[in-house]
C-alpha cells in the first residue's frame, strides 16, 4: 500500500496543481506559463511524498532541498526569461493551430501531459522523501550530491552566460560559443540531465528496497529521453536549420556532453 498510496497522493496533488496554472494560463491568455509551473511542480511533488514519510531522514531532507533549488532557481530563471515579451512561438502556433479545440487541448496536451512527464521524472525524489528513514550518508551519498551539484553549476551558469550574451546589442543574430557554450551546444540541459541522475544515485543511498531503486531510473531515463530525442534539443536546433554560423558551431561543439571544441 505505501507506492499505492504515494501515487495516489501525488496524482491528485499535482493534477490540482497543473489545473490551477491551466485557469491561470487562460486568464494571462499565454499558455508558456506552463514553463514556469514545471519546475515548481517538483518543488511541490517533493514536499507532499515527504508528508508520507514518518521518519524522513537526512538524506530525504537533503533530496527535498535540492530539488526546491533547482525548481525555484528554474521557475524564475523562466518567469524572468519571458517577462515583457509575447508568447512563445511554439505556444503562440498552437493557439492559432487548434482553433476552437485550443481550450480543450491546452488542459490536455499542456498541462496535464506536462503533469504527467512531471511525475515520471520526480520518481527518485518521490522515493527518497517518502520512503528513506534513518540512513548514514554513505558514498552513494556523496556520489549523487556531487553529481547534482555538477549539473547545477552547468545549467545555472550556462543559463545566465546565454542571457548576458543575449542582452548585448552587438551579440543581436550571433551563436554563444563562449564559456561552458563552447565545450557543449546545450550546457543547461546537460546540467539540468545531470542533477536528475544525480537524485537517482542519492536514492540509490537509501534503505528503501531494490525494487524501488529501480523503479526511480525511470525519473532520469525520462527527463534524459525527453532532451535528447524529444522536446529538448531536437527542437530548439530545429530552429537553426540552414543558419550556417550555426552548423559551423555544431561541427566543433559537442551536442550535448562538455568536451574540447573540435578543430575544423
Amino acid at each position: 500500500m505505501e507506492l499505492q498510496s504515494l501515487l495516489v497522493l501525488l496524482g491528485s496533488v499535482v493534477g490540482l496543481y497543473m489545473t490551477t496554472w491551466f485557469v491561470i494560463s487562460l486568464a494571462l491568455k499565454r499558455n508558456d506559463i506552463a514553463d514556469v509551473a514545471w519546475g515548481l511542480g517538483f518543488v511541490v511533488a517533493a514536499w507532499t511524498a515527504l508528508t508520507l514519510n514518518e521518519k524522513p531522514s537526512l538524506v530525504a531532507y537533503v533530496a527535498v532541498a535540492c530539488t526546491s533549488v533547482w525548481g525555484i532557481r528554474l521557475a524564475v530563471h523562466i518567469l524572468s526569461r519571458n517577462r515583457r515579451k509575447t508568447e512563445d512561438p511554439r505556444y503562440a502556433q498552437w493557439r492559432k493551430d487548434w482553433g476552437n479545440w485550443f481550450i480543450v487541448r491546452s488542459f490536455l496536451q499542456v498541462f496535464m501531459l506536462q503533469g504527467a512527464l512531471l511525475l515520471l521524472v520526480a520518481t527518485p525524489v518521490a522515493l527518497t522523501s517518502a520512503f528513506a528513514e534513518n540512513i548514514t550518508v554513505s558514498a552513494w551519498f556523496v556520489a549523487g550530491i556531487i553529481t547534482w551539484l555538477f549539473g547545477f553549476y552547468f545549467e545555472t551558469v550556462g543559463d545566465w552566460q546565454l542571457r548576458k550574451f543575449l542582452q548585448n546589442p552587438a551579440n543581436k543574430g550571433k551563436i554563444m560559443d563562449k564559456g561552458l557554450w563552447k565545450y557543449t551546444r546545450h550546457p543547461n540541459y546537460f546540467g539540468e540531465v545531470t542533477q536528475w541522475w544525480g537524485l537517482w544515485l542519492v536514492l540509490a543511498a537509501t534503505n528503501v528496497s531494490t525494487s524501488y531503486k529501480l523503479l526511480g531510473f525511470i525519473g532520469p531515463a525520462t527527463i534524459t529521453t525527453l532532451i535528447l530525442f524529444v522536446s529538448g534539443i531536437p527542437l530548439l536546433e530545429k530552429r537553426y536549420e540552414g543558419n550556417k554560423q550555426f552548423q559551423q558551431y555544431a561541427k566543433r561543439t559537442n551536442k550535448f556532453f562538455p568536451w574540447s571544441p573540435r578543430q575544423i
